[in-house]
């Protein structure tokens, strides 16, 4: 691209993994890239692809009509751009923050912006920052639906599918919570698996082809059982939670045996047997959905 229009410019603020490959599909794009970081010296490389390289951050977001931030929490995001300086020079322009935090996080943002007269957008990417640029990408957005349909062609750069989940500004925060959770419960009952597999002699590499057909019996359940808890539903008929509570209570003996930490495992035991003593035995283990849920309404 030869010539650029105004909204054809973007600015990135964090240079990180995932900021550099953001700005690097943008430029890739042919867009006129603007970047900045806090620690000098990491926009070396995007500047010889041709970015350019701003003294500071309220230069490089005076230089766009678009800022995305994305950097390692919502306390950086703050220290970036609760300044006045930076404040005075985002007014009249749209930010939106790639950055993962919580939504009670994202909605205080929108508060500031709306304050100083910024345009704010929310989002999270819910892919590794190699999928940038790429089919592969998944971004989800939340936020008022014309400035994300103003720019949603600078976002296209950034490859992949993008889905606007509403105005509620912290809709996008909460999906990637939620997302996380499962990833990362998913990763740390992984681990788990592996040190009481290597206990017993199993090495990762022989239980992974195992542990994979393990894993794609999660995404049909998934998507299976979806109705029926939104309905308040939780049949058992073929894996009932006495059954459930059964199986977790012999990973838990079989891990303390080996002097290997169960916590992970006692934690999910203490809770299918709360939801058995309340009589939901012949149910499934997603009833404890529920009852986390009554936690929750009970602690409010």
């Amino acid at each position: 691209m030869s010539s650029h229009t105004e909204q054809s410019a973007v600015t990135v603020l964090g240079l990180g993994p995932m900021g550099r490959a953001l700005a690097g599909a943008f430029l890739d794009a042919g867009l006129r890239t603007t970047v900045w970081n806090r620690t000098p010296g990491r926009d070396r490389e995007l500047v010889e692809r041709g970015a350019v390289g701003a003294r500071s951050a309220e230069e490089a977001v005076a230089a766009s009509p678009l800022t995305v931030v994305c950097v390692v929490n919502h306390d950086a995001v703050d220290a970036v751009l609760r300044r006045d300086a930076v404040a005075d020079a985002l007014k009249g322009r749209t930010v939106i923050s790639l950055t993962a935090d919580t939504p009670a996080r994202a909605r205080d943002l929108a508060v500031w912006a709306a304050e100083h007269g910024t345009g704010y957008l929310d989002g999270a990417i819910m892919t590794p920052a190699t999928t940038i640029g790429t089919p592969a990408a998944v971004l989800l957005h939340s936020g008022p639906q014309e400035l994300y349909r103003t720019h949603r062609p600078v976002l296209d750069a950034l490859g992949g599918t993008h889905t606007h989940l509403g105005e509620e500004i912290g809709r996008a925060a909460a999906y990637d919570i939620a997302l996380l959770d499962i990833f990362w419960t998913a990763m740390a009952g992984y681990a788990h698996a592996l040190a009481v597999a290597r206990a017993e002699g199993i090495t990762a590499r022989e239980l992974a082809p195992f542990a994979k057909g393990i894993g794609a019996i999660l995404p049909p359940i998934f998507e299976e059982t979806a109705a029926d808890v939104d309905g308040g539903r939780f049949p058992g008929d073929d894996n009932p939670l006495t059954s459930a509570a059964s199986s977790i209570a012999h990973i838990v003996h079989a891990s303390e045996a080996h002097g290997i930490d169960a916590g992970l495992m006692r934690a999910a035991d203490d809770l299918a047997r709360q939801a058995i003593s309340r009589g939901h035995g012949t149910d499934g283990f997603l009833r404890i959905t529920e009852l986390l849920s009554r936690r929750r309404a009970n602690a409010a």
